[in-house]
């Protein structure tokens, strides 16, 4: 059976795209990624998360994703049963009961959501002190695509946390100053603030680094430690 990755790699090529091309219709979905962490993908080195790989079939027109990545018959389809010409009458019913009028769904449009947040200038990854009491902000306008949840907005600085979140990018705040072992937040350690994953198990506690070329952070009894939030995007 093929791996995710080979799959995302063979609906890719039977649309005659280059990985440069779909990693650009990423960046336009908001899931910008480097060649190397796409390319690692392919190679089932890593894997995507649950919204980068729901953008990916969106791109790649991958629709029936039980079938493509599970294989077999999802058993929760009501016509995984049924032979094409029983599928054909169910979607000929289907038809018939749009164009009498009487079955079709209302819509409702959503409302769009506009509301101003914080962006702090500071790289999350340098500097002194609690960034959250500084001047050093700009209030920009989001809508719906940035969570309700969101209080802020901070920048990554640095390469520590590829390839989920690249140098520059604008990573969202829930703001909480307790966060559970695995999160991805934001802390403050001994005066410098980062944005990493928390460890807090039979391992020890620690900041991480989603990129293996940097080693773990121990937050020690006699450490200044300070959780800002949780990372949301």
């Amino acid at each position: 059976m093929n791996t995710l990755g080979q799959i995302i790699a063979n609906h890719r090529k039977a649309q005659k795209l280059s990985q440069g091309q779909v990693m650009e219709k990423l960046t336009e979905l908001g899931f910008p990624i480097k060649k190397s962490g796409y390319s690692n993908w392919e190679n089932g080195v890593t894997q995507p998360n649950a919204a980068q790989f729901l953008a990916i079939c969106k791109i790649l027109g991958i629709t029936n994703i039980y079938n493509e990545f599970i294989g077999g018959h999802n058993p929760d389809d009501p016509m995984a049963e049924l032979n094409d010409i029983g599928k054909a009458k169910v979607l000929e019913y289907i038809h018939l009961l749009m164009v009498s009028g009487e079955y079709q769904r209302t819509d409702h449009t959503a409302i769009r959501t506009v509301r101003s947040l914080k962006l702090f200038d500071m790289p999350v990854s340098a500097g002194p002190g609690n960034f959250l009491d500084s001047d050093n902000y700009q209030l920009i306008t989001v809508g719906n695509e940035v969570p309700i949840k969101v209080d802020f907005g901070v920048r990554i600085s640095g390469n520590s946390m590829e390839p989920q979140y690249l140098d520059k990018q604008i990573i969202w705040i829930q703001q909480t100053n307790t966060l559970s072992d695995g999160e991805i937040g934001i802390f403050l350690l001994n005066g410098n603030a980062y944005c990493k994953k928390y460890q807090n198990n039979s391992k020890g506690t620690a900041l991480i680094s989603l990129n293996p070329a940097y080693a773990p952070m121990p937050i020690r009894e006699t450490d200044d430690f300070i959780c800002f939030g949780r990372v949301l995007n």
